[in-house]
């Protein structure tokens, strides 16, 4: 097993030839290496994700020939290269370029070996090209590794500074945001708990019983964790939940359930009294869920195989929530998974048609004068306000009801979009309609 500099090669080559997600090809390729190897095979490969248009900016320039006609296996070993000698200060120059050269040879490249040598070389003596600033929309997308086409819906959406602070948060590292199970343990019994685990505990700015989380290793391993204190979920989650106000013996469906977080907070939020029904179209989904679930303590809940789409007459009428988190384009959590930036808009483009039909079908399942509650993690208004209003124009006996939040004070007509450089949160949208 080579360490962690091998491990981030080898994860961007699966996401290169096969489309993989980084997240799992991450986790595969570090499978057998210590801590501290793994987490350089994080730091390698996120970071080379996050800044690849940047990186391949600059060897570019230092290239006596095309950067993108060099073959793809050179290209990621540069891109690995530059990347620890531009932003990881720890890193010694003279290893960077070394373990570069290495891989290549490792890779059966001796020829070209000499040439990964002098660019990466150059990349450190040199002083680097700069980033041409005359036009906003090109600077911007090149400086964060963002492509054109959301780099400009993002400046129609926000502005040039919200949307510079929005590009700058996906490249940063995200603390990991948990939520207290009350249901096992107190704010200070988990607190004290991970304290002695080596983590580091930092109050969530405005969500109460949230904690971004930092240090103690390995997360799953913590005996915190084992025994379900806490579940790992974005203050952003949590807050869709709380805007539904669940009480004890309520019926919850989770229409699009997987990983299981809005059904845990659901289950949560009732004490585990009542009832939720957690459906995904994967039954190795379902297992996770049911794995979270015994973890947690949380009996209230059970899992079903079904498509959100597809009817079915036994729920008709029958649910207090019924919850919808429907599949979409992810552009709010590109802080957390950096690859998502690279989808193909074209592939996008017929998310929100499967939307509204998980919507119309989920609507069914209220019973009167229950909440329909829409959620997506993506920020471009056809996915979210487009979906919703177009269901309320064609369904005359559900309206939007507002939600007030006493953890994020202001107002709001039924729904919300939270943003990352405003709320300390993933890029969110919820909306709560009532049936009548």
């Amino acid at each position: 097993m080579g360490g962690g500099r091998e491990a981030a090669l080898t994860a961007l080559t699966a996401c290169r030839r096969l489309d993989a997600w980084s997240d799992a090809s991450l986790k595969a390729a570090s499978r057998g290496l210590d801590r501290r190897e793994a987490a350089l095979a994080a730091r390698l490969t996120y970071g080379v994700l996050q800044n690849r248009a940047l990186l391949d900016f600059y060897l570019d320039y230092f290239c006596s020939q095309p950067f993108v006609k060099l073959e793809p296996f050179i290209r990621d070993v540069l891109r690995l290269g530059a990347y620890q000698l531009l932003f990881m200060d720890r890193v010694p120059d003279s290893a960077a370029v070394n373990e570069a050269v290495k891989m290549v040879k490792n890779g059966k490249r001796q020829r070209a070996a000499g040439f990964v040598n002098a660019v990466l070389r150059k990349l450190c003596r040199e002083h680097l090209p700069e980033i041409p600033a005359e036009n906003d929309l090109a600077y911007l997308s090149l400086r964060y590794s963002h492509p054109l086409w959301l780099t400009e819906r993002l400046l129609k959406l926000l502005g040039r500074g919200e949307t510079e602070e929005f590009l700058r948060l996906d490249n940063e590292s995200v603390p990991t945001t948990i939520q207290l199970n009350s249901l096992k343990c107190s704010p200070e019994e988990l607190t004290g708990n991970l304290a002695a685990s080596g983590a580091v505990l930092t109050p969530h700015p405005w969500m109460p019983e949230c904690w971004e989380l930092s240090g103690g290793g390995d997360l799953e391993a913590l005996p915190a964790f084992q025994n379900g204190f806490f579940q790992v979920q974005d203050a952003a989650a949590k807050a869709a939940v709380l805007a539904a106000r669940l009480r004890p013996g309520m019926r919850v469906l989770d229409v699009c359930a997987a990983p299981g977080g809005k059904s845990f907070a659901a289950a949560m939020d009732m004490m585990n009294r009542g009832e939720v029904v957690a459906c995904d179209i994967h039954p190795h989904k379902l297992a996770l869920i049911e794995k979270g679930a015994r973890r947690l303590g949380l009996d209230s809940i059970q899992t079903v195989l079904a498509d959100g789409r597809e009817e079915k007459d036994e729920w008709k009428n029958s649910f207090d929530l019924v919850l919808c988190d429907v599949p979409c384009s992810g552009l709010g959590i590109i802080r957390k998974k950096p690859d998502i930036r690279y989808k193909d808009p074209k592939q996008l483009a017929g998310l929100p048609s499967v939307q509204r039909a998980i919507l119309e079908n989920a609507s069914n399942y209220v019973c009167k004068g229950g909440t329909l509650l829409y959620a997506t993690c993506t920020v471009l208004p056809e996915e979210n306000g487009g979906v919703t209003e177009d269901f309320l124009d064609r369904h005359p006996e559900f309206v939007k009801e507002p939600f007030p939040l006493p953890e994020l004070p202001g107002e709001n007509d039924g729904s919300l979009t939270l943003w990352p450089q405003r709320h300390q949160t993933d890029g969110f949208y919820f909306c709560k309609i009532r049936k009548l």
